[in-house]
């Protein structure tokens, strides 16, 4: 199989690593919009060779789209003219909208996957082969793919190495926008809310692992995490209600000095050590 990725950042990058030795894989092809990056993803040996738009999605018989949610859907218009045999494999974060904006005439042709991997890191530099070994994929609305793309589709995932599992587009969305797009919303609040009282010497000299560990993701493109949260705008909203309802419960144990309650709340938490 010929193997297009439409986008050669940390996922791009990292897919066309672990596909280039693949014996199902004859050959992994390139583009991005960034001449930059396509350079960078040829030199670092992601990808076998850089083509244009217009020809990768002539000749590939897969393509991925590794690009932020927002593009994806200009993109999926401008693949509108794909064979019925050329799979396409969303990456994007989102689903419904991705979902509800693909043309009617290549749906059958979508397999709509969300891998559950990545860094705060971006760009093809960033990009490394074990990046999506193990890590769950989720698949999207698969009874409006075609079986033959959505068998592709599995079959070269699965031998990738990763955990596919299947979920409705609209509960995806509920569920990533509390276990995935919350806690960046958290982080980028916590070091906005930091940055505002501390100096970077204070921050450097007392940040210990936990503030380490919360502000890491606040590293991840600002770009991409506009758009997830424009997509996924009112999922994102309920989440962040639900969070402000336990951090208020917080400060008012605090603030009564309610500290058996506090101490039974912060035992609440640590369930999340029985199976994470």
């Amino acid at each position: 199989m010929k193997i297009g990725i439409i986008g050669l950042g940390l996922i791009g990058g990292s897919l066309g690593l672990c596909l280039k030795d693949m014996k199902l894989v004859d050959r992994v092809y390139g583009y991005d919009l960034s001449k930059e990056n396509e350079k960078e993803a040829l030199n670092l040996g992601l990808i076998n060779q850089i083509l244009p738009f217009d020809e990768l999605k002539e000749i590939c018989d897969i393509i991925f789209l590794a690009i932020p949610v927002k593009a994806i859907i200009s993109t999926l218009k401008n693949l509108e003219d794909v064979k019925e045999s050329t799979t396409i494999i969303d990456l994007g974060s989102t689903k419904s909208e991705i979902i509800q904006n693909c043309p009617d005439k290549i749906r059958p042709n979508l397999v709509a996957a969300h891998p559950m991997a990545g860094t705060e890191n971006s760009g093809p530099k960033a990009a490394f082969k074990t990046l999506l070994k193990d890590a769950v994929v989720v698949i999207c609305d698969e009874d409006k793919s075609s079986g033959f793309h959505l068998k592709r589709a599995v079959e070269l995932l699965s031998y990738a190495g990763m955990r596919i599992i299947f979920m409705d587009s609209k509960k995806h969305d509920h569920h990533v926008a509390l276990i995935s797009h919350l806690p960046h919303v958290v982080s980028y609040s916590l070091v906005n809310s930091v940055l505002k009282e501390e100096n970077k010497r204070n921050i450097i000299n007392l940040s210990g692992g936990s503030f380490s560990d919360i502000s890491r993701i606040a590293k991840s493109s600002p770009e991409m995490w506009v758009d997830v949260f424009r997509q996924n705008r009112d999922n994102v909203l309920n989440s962040i209600e639900s969070f402000k309802k336990e951090l208020e419960n917080c400060e008012s144990m605090i603030k009564d000095k309610r500290w058996n309650d506090l101490k039974e709340w912060l035992y609440e938490a640590r369930v999340i050590r029985d199976f994470l």
